[in-house]
C-alpha cells in the first residue's frame, strides 16, 4: 500500500512543463503558419504594386489580358482590340499570372 501512495505522489514540476509545452506549440504556429502567410501577403502586395502597362496578368477570376493603364487602386486591361474592362488590383492573381509568363517563355 505504501508503494500505491509514494507511486502517486510524484507530480510536482508539471506545470513548468506544461508552460514550455505551450511556449513551443505557439512559436511552431507562428513558424509554420502565421509567417508563412504574411510573407505571401508581402510579396502579393509587392506584385500588384509592380504591375505596369503591356504586362499581362490573369485575374483571380480565370480573365486573361494586358494592362491598358493603370489607376491607383484600379487597373484597366485589354482583353482584345478594342476591348478593356476596369478591374481592382487586388483581383489580380499573382500565381496564375506567374505561370502565364513562365509558360510564355
Amino acid at each position: 500500500m505504501l508503494n500505491f501512495i509514494l507511486l502517486q505522489a510524484d507530480a510536482g514540476g508539471g506545470f513548468n512543463t506544461q508552460w514550455i509545452m505551450i511556449g513551443a506549440m505557439v512559436i511552431i504556429f507562428y513558424l509554420f503558419f502565421i509567417r508563412p502567410q504574411q510573407k505571401k501577403q508581402k510579396d502579393q502586395k509587392n506584385f500588384i504594386n509592380e504591375v505596369k502597362k503591356g504586362d499581362p496578368i490573369v485575374t483571380i477570376g480565370g480573365i486573361h489580358g494586358k494592362i491598358y493603364s493603370v489607376d491607383e487602386t484600379t487597373v484597366t486591361i485589354e482583353l482584345d482590340k478594342g476591348f478593356k474592362m476596369k478591374i481592382e488590383k487586388s483581383s489580380i492573381s499573382q500565381e496564375a499570372t506567374k505561370r502565364l509568363t513562365a509558360a510564355e517563355k
